[in-house]
């Protein structure tokens, strides 16, 4: 663990991040005292379950026509 001055951390911050991404907790102090602290994130593993909105969704048969020249027009600034 590693304390810092919070000048110290303005100046190197993204060594200071970098560090911390690889595992190291950073505390950052104010006049002496600790203030913060730094550490690395910690993601969430996902499980995904296929199929899990089947049923909830439903798109149009026409989802991929070809869009009305008005509204052609108004995207293109006409």
């Amino acid at each position: 663990m590693q304390t810092v001055n919070i000048h110290e951390a303005k100046t190197q911050f993204s060594r200071l991040v970098d560090a911390a991404a690889g595992g190291e907790e950073i505390i950052i102090a104010k006049a002496g005292k600790p203030a913060a602290r730094l550490v690395p994130m910690e993601h969430a593993k996902v499980t995904r379950r296929f199929g899990g909105l089947k049923g909830k969704i439903r798109i149009a048969d026409d989802f991929d026509a070809p869009l009305p020249d008005d509204v052609v027009a108004a995207f293109e600034g006409r």
